[in-house]
């Protein structure tokens, strides 16, 4: 069942009751190192992440808790947020107010690379962002910065479909899952080339992501948010999406951006709705592919985030 509300890309630059036993057993044997850590601000910090299945070392940013350094007993459940394609890591804190809005919730914002591309998965023969961002760098929290066994994800664009594929990949790992514009059916008429033109833009050869969407079909459909929907029965589920160039403004190209996702975005909610598992949707007139929608329906989305990771609102 969906519940609806109705309303009008950047530069470069397991759920609450998860014990040791079972993160352990989650996160397997492949640890990664903090190389380095660059303090940005009494909250924010930069971990270098020394990572075996990136094979190179790969960056974090972190908003660790207000009274981290004095409550060293505590732990603190983790919001994951993701960025899009041709950003980085930096994107939330650059375009948003995070770090101020976390000011005192006792959590821990973990903003991990997804590369170039921004599309956290295993790359065919290539770079493994899943497993960074879902085994290696939990592992570094829960080690290092006292994170919990508690985690929600959200993301934009090429992060919300990360959002939604890590979440349906890894049932009840997380707590919740939010996506903003995400790329929720990759195999969904025209789809399959706009992805392959992200990856070409980042003068990569398309087919190293995921194959050919036609000799790989296994392939593409392991790693799509909409063949996994199945998985995220009882996760809580946010989904937002515009529809770009019709009843846009007229800023043609981040709404032709929008507008090229908007079938896809319905065509995983209208899945999702098929298998009874619950959703909140927000479809609206118009819109752009960037962060002035962005940070609304994050703000949007936060109150089901928060509940999730059991922080206040």
């Amino acid at each position: 069942m969906s519940h609806h509300r109705t309303t009008g890309v950047s530069r470069r630059t397991v759920t609450k009751a998860a014990t040791a036993v079972g993160l352990t057993a989650l996160l397997g044997a492949r640890t990664a190192t903090a190389h380095a850590v660059t303090r940005l601000g009494p909250r924010t910090l930069d971990v270098s992440v020394a990572s075996p299945a990136l094979g190179r070392t790969a960056p974090v940013r972190l908003i660790l808790p207000s009274g981290f350094d004095t409550q060293t007993g505590r732990t603190y459940p983790v919001l994951y947020l993701l960025h899009g394609a041709h950003d980085d890591y930096t994107s939330w804190t650059r375009e948003t107010d995070i770090e101020a809005f976390t000011e005192g919730r006792n959590l821990i914002v973990a903003m991990p690379d997804a590369g170039p591309t921004g599309i956290p998965t295993a790359w065919r023969g290539g770079p493994d962002y899943e497993t960074f961002q879902l085994t290696e760098v939990p592992a570094l929290l829960a080690r290092a910065y006292r994170a919990s066994g508690v985690r929600a994800v959200a993301g934009v664009s090429t992060g919300g479909y990360g959002a939604m594929a890590h979440a349906a990949r890894h049932p009840r790992m997380f707590a919740a899952a939010a996506s903003y514009s995400g790329i929720l059916d990759t195999m969904a008429p025209g789809v399959p080339p706009l992805v392959d033109a992200i990856v070409a833009r980042e003068n990569l050869t398309p087919r190293s992501l995921w194959g050919s969407p036609f000799l790989n079909l296994l392939t593409w459909r392991d790693f799509n948010p909409r063949s996994r929907a199945e998985g995220l029965r009882g996760t809580p589920l946010y989904v937002s999406s515009g529809s770009g160039v019709v009843g846009g403004s007229g800023d043609w190209l981040p709404e032709a951006l929008e507008s090229a996702l908007w079938l896809s975005a319905h065509a995983f909610t209208d899945t999702l709705a098929l298998l009874r598992v619950p959703v909140t949707t927000h479809y609206y007139s118009g819109g752009g592919h960037n962060w002035a929608y962005w940070k609304g329906e994050f703000r949007a989305s936060w109150p089901m985030l928060a509940s999730a990771l059991g922080v206040p609102e």
